[in-house]
């Protein structure tokens, strides 16, 4: 399986420096972690609801091989709101895993379009794309797949 080391400096802080490495997990681990954070119709089979955050917290964890000493990351800090890691460092743990897992925009933009327009706004706060005062701006920094249908890659301003 494909691993990719990623070296920190202290741009993130100093807690985050150190020596992570990630490794590709498998489609069944992805799938599974998938149907875990989505809930389905009972009848038709629909999805409900989608916590992206939470699948791609998990999926970061899944793939978490090696980190410093000091142990930084944590499943509850990926998915924290309050004491979480830092927008940017989310963002390139989020490439790293996403390319090396083969989450495609296919796969994002079929997750993004479960959720309703508030829960996609503090997904795009959490990945640094919305600014957090008023979450209806768009930021265009940052290489995060961007879902292609209007509703969700669209300022609302």
């Amino acid at each position: 399986m494909r691993t990719e080391v990623l070296e920190l400096d202290e741009r993130f802080g100093r807690e985050f420096a150190g020596r992570y490495v990630f490794q590709e997990i498998t489609w069944a681990r992805r799938s599974r972690v998938i149907q875990k954070y989505t809930k389905y119709h009972p009848v038709t089979g629909h999805v409900q609801s989608s916590d992206f955050i939470a699948i791609q917290a998990e999926t970061i964890w899944a793939s978490l091989r090696e980190q410093p000493q000091n142990k930084p990351l944590s499943l509850q800090k990926l998915v924290s709101e309050d004491d979480g890691i830092p927008i940017e460092l989310g963002e390139l743990l989020s490439k790293i895993v996403n390319r090396l897992s083969g989450m495609s925009n296919e796969d994002v933009r079929f997750l993004l379009e479960q959720l309703d327009e508030e829960s996609r706004i503090k997904l795009f706060q959490s990945f640094g794309f919305a600014k957090p005062s008023d979450g209806h701006h768009i930021n265009s920094q940052g290489s995060q797949p961007k879902p292609s249908n209007n509703s969700s890659s669209s300022s609302t301003s």
